[in-house]
C-alpha cells in the first residue's frame, strides 16, 4: 500500500521552484502508482497558524507522477479563492500531499467521523442545479467544528446561498473516505535537499 511519503512534498516544492528558476525539476524520489491526490499550500508568518494559500487536486485517480506535478502548480497558482503564489512566499510555505482511499457511501449526512473522513457532498437543489464539493479529512477537525456545520459549510463551498434546512440535508449524497498526507516545511525541503543533493536552489524574488 503506497502512502503519502515526504518524497513526494519534495517533489511538490522541487516542481513549484523550478517553475520560478527556470530549471528542469529533478525526476520524483518515489514510486509511481494511480490514486485520487490533493495539494495543499498553507503560508506561515512570524510563528503564526498556518494559513491556507491553495488546495486543488482530483477525485479521480491520477498517476503520481504526473499528479502531483500538476496540481503542485494548479494548487499554488490557479486557486480561485487566493492570488497566485509569489517566489518570494515560498521560503514560508508548507506543503501537504495527499492520497485519498477508502472510498465509501454514508447512510446519511451525518454518517462520518471527524478527523477521519473527508466527505464529498452532491446534492441537487429546488432549481434543479446539482451542487457539489469536498472537504478532506483534516479540515473539519482543524476549523473546530461539529459534524452539521462541516456539511453547512461544505453546502456554501459547494456554491449553494439558499436555506439549509433538514429537508435539504435529507437529500445530500455523502461519499466518505479517508486520506494518507504527509506536510513539509520549506526549511524541512531546504534540509532534505542539502543532504541528498549537496546544493539548494536560489530563489530570485521574481513574482
Amino acid at each position: 500500500m503506497v502512502s503519502a511519503s515526504k518524497e513526494m512534498a519534495v517533489y511538490c516544492f522541487d516542481t513549484l521552484v523550478a517553475h520560478y528558476t527556470g530549471d528542469v525539476p529533478p525526476p520524483p524520489g518515489f514510486e509511481s502508482g494511480t490514486f485520487p491526490l490533493f495539494v495543499t499550500w498553507k503560508k506561515i508568518l512570524n510563528g503564526g497558524e498556518p494559513r491556507l494559500r491553495g488546495c486543488i487536486g482530483t477525485l479521480e485517480a491520477r498517476c503520481l507522477f504526473t499528479g502531483f506535478k500538476d496540481y503542485a502548480l494548479t494548487s499554488a497558482l490557479r486557486d480561485r479563492r487566493f492570488p497566485p503564489i509569489q517566489a518570494r512566499e515560498i521560503p514560508n510555505l508548507e506543503c501537504t500531499v495527499s492520497l485519498l482511499t477508502d472510498y465509501e457511501t454514508a447512510s446519511n449526512y451525518l454518517d462520518w467521523e471527524i478527523g477521519k473522513h473527508g466527505m464529498i457532498l452532491e446534492f441537487t437543489d429546488s432549481n434543479s442545479i446539482r451542487h457539489s464539493a469536498t472537504y478532506l479529512p483534516e479540515v473539519a477537525a482543524q476549523e473546530g467544528w461539529t459534524k452539521q456545520e462541516s456539511v453547512d459549510s461544505l453546502v456554501r463551498k459547494a456554491g449553494y446561498m439558499g436555506p439549509i434546512t433538514e429537508s435539504l440535508r435529507r437529500r445530500f449524497r455523502i461519499t466518505r473516505y479517508q486520506s494518507s498526507l504527509y506536510t513539509m516545511h520549506y526549511s524541512d525541503y531546504l534540509a532534505y535537499v542539502k543532504r541528498t543533493r549537496g546544493v539548494v536552489p536560489v530563489l530570485n524574488g521574481k513574482c
